[in-house]
């Protein structure tokens, strides 16, 4: 399976396209996504499914254009659906680019086969409460979207974070995978489980008691 990262929009947030034998599906479609468009036009990818790790505006901003040029239907965890009315999902304030209406179907955590391999859909809450991340067994990858980066872990102060939630999602979901594992976070560099459990400053010594401090990325 061939990984692809595309950085979009003001946030530079990472989006993902995953191909194999023709077909490919994506993970986020950022603001502005014709460079995955172009992208799947020109390798002749038949686009299938996006898959959200949740329901922030700077990773759904681009699913309605992504949709309607490749026909792939979106999938996301309903529980993040109520953000869709608020800034942090809708857009549209601050600067944010308003995100067009879009539909999706309902994804839960579990076992399913992506592109001829197996995806187990994590439930990972705590930068939302319907967060997910996909993992990919015998690519050894995790798409984590804003749970974790390197060296740092999502903000939490947004509607719907929770301070105590996010650092047992990722020492229950994350941290439990081999360590040779890419993680594919939803802003900045790739990283590998290994690194994270050994030298994030938040999980070194106990998380310190609010994750509003630290390094953290804007998004």
């Amino acid at each position: 399976m061939k990984i692809t990262a595309f950085t979009l929009g003001r946030l530079e947030t990472n989006c993902y396209v995953l191909s194999e034998g023709g077909r490919a599906v994506a993970v986020d479609a950022g603001e502005n996504p014709a460079p995955m468009i172009e992208y799947v036009r020109k390798d002749g990818l038949d686009l299938t499914h996006v898959f959200s790790t949740h329901l922030h505006f700077d990773h759904i901003c681009g699913n309605a254009s992504l949709t309607q040029a490749t026909g792939a239907v979106i999938l996301a965890n309903p529980a993040d659906a109520y953000l869709r009315k608020l800034a942090v999902g809708r857009g549209g304030s601050g600067g944010a680019p308003p995100v067009p209406s879009f539909d999706f179907e309902p994804l839960a955590p579990g076992r399913r086969e992506v592109l001829g391999q197996p995806m187990i859909v994590l439930d990972t809450p705590g930068r939302t409460p319907g967060s997910l991340s996909f993992f990919f067994p015998r690519q050894e990858a995790v798409f984590v979207g804003d749970l974790l980066f390197r060296g740092s872990v999502g903000r939490t102060y947004f509607a719907g974070g929770d301070a105590k939630v996010l650092p047992e999602s990722i020492r229950r979901r994350i941290f439990t995978l081999p360590g040779d594992v890419t993680v594919y976070p939803g802003h900045g560099p790739a990283t590998l489980v290994s690194f994270e459990k050994e030298h994030n400053p938040f999980f070194k010594g106990g998380l310190t008691s609010s994750l509003h401090m630290g390094r953290m990325y804007c998004a």
